[in-house]
């Protein structure tokens, strides 16, 4: 399915509106009708007033307006599903949510930073297949290889530092992961892209991309996302800052940029490292070297031949309307004698 125009759901902002009026009105006539007379005396003046009635009309109307919102929609329903050949590269992004990834010393903070990085990546992909991890301590799969890149972007949006209760820098973990996302029977072009502030300080990570290179045919990119110099990792509650992390000494925690460690992974993967300061020089790096690789062809099962709905709604829109129109107030007189609702 497909929408078209996503814009007009904010319509469906009037239903509420609706119901609130009617709901200040319905406790505007009850006061009103106190003044006027008991409700003994109501009863023999209008017998034949239904408040159900009334509720009814309400809700009809709302659901007149939910039909036309969604008309405006424009929802769009495949009827045909196909099988398209592409070419590409498998490419997965292993992004680190690491408590170190929250440090603010590149705007807005590293993780928010590696987020706007990798969506300019997938944004300028063509026919490659793409998949996500997330880690800090341990690796977590996100999404696997696919070629359905507003779901990778929409996973990736979602991902924070709160995600793993594990906290650390295990890249060795990503890399182990991510070996088992790629299809050895399709034989593409084997990308991983780590993207990290290098804070991982054991040597089992270099050891883990010289295994994934020479076993399995990945090569492993890293991006660096931080500076040098660092900044402290801040603690805070509704967006504000309370506290920064400190250490067992009480004093603050300053986390920095590890390269060499990024850099001697990226040798080892047979890749290269790029700083992240720069999101354009990142993309242009990247797009260069993929657009070097060989492209592999492989298959992947889309719908097609989307046909619009809109008339649909419309239809019923109408019907619902033409319900509200003829649909009175008054009780009729198989309801009356029924009195489903204690209305007598």
């Amino acid at each position: 399915m497909q929408l078209d125009e996503k814009i007009w759901f904010w319509t469906l902002g009037i239903i509420p509106v609706i119901l609130l009026i009617f709901f200040v009105l319905q406790l505007w006539k009850i006061r009103a009708q106190k003044n006027f007379a008991d409700k003994a005396l109501l009863n023999r003046l209008s017998p034949n007033k239904s408040f159900f009635k009334s509720v009814a009309k309400i809700i009809l109307l709302c659901l007149a307006f939910a039909c036309l919102s969604i008309a405006l929609v424009n929802p769009k329903i495949g009827t045909k599903l196909e099988t398209v050949k592409r070419e590409g590269v498998d490419i997965v992004f292993a992004v680190d949510v690491s408590k170190s990834m929250l440090a603010e010393d590149v705007a807005p903070n590293r993780l928010e930073k590696s987020k706007q990085l990798v969506t300019q990546i997938i944004n300028n992909l063509a026919s490659d297949r793409v998949g996500i991890i997330a880690y800090a301590g341990k690796a977590f799969p996100q999404l696997p290889i696919t070629t359905d890149y507003a779901s990778a972007k929409m996973f990736l949006n979602n991902m924070n530092t709160d995600m793993l209760s594990s906290q650390g820098t295990a890249i060795n973990e990503a890399i182990k992961l991510a070996s088992t996302y790629f299809d050895d029977e399709s034989q593409t072009n084997k990308v991983l892209i780590i993207i990290s502030d290098g804070e991982d300080h054991s040597q089992e990570a270099v050891d883990m991309a010289k295994q994934a290179h020479q076993e399995d045919g990945i090569r492993i990119f890293t991006i660096g996302v931080g500076t040098k110099k660092g900044g402290p990792i801040p603690i805070k509650s509704n967006g504000v800052v309370l506290n920064y992390k400190k250490d067992s000494n009480g004093e603050t925690v300053i986390t920095h940029l590890n390269e060499e460690t990024l850099e001697g992974i990226a040798q080892q993967g047979q890749g290269v490292y790029i700083n992240g300061k720069s999101t354009t020089n990142v993309v242009d790096q990247i797009k260069d070297v993929l657009n070097k690789m060989d492209k592999t062809e492989f298959e992947s099962k889309q719908f097609a031949d989307f046909k619009d709905q809109f008339q649909w709604f419309i239809g019923f829109a109408i019907f619902f309307l033409l319900l509200d129109i003829l649909f009175l107030e008054r009780k009729t007189a198989w309801l009356k004698k029924l009195n489903l609702f204690n209305e007598n």
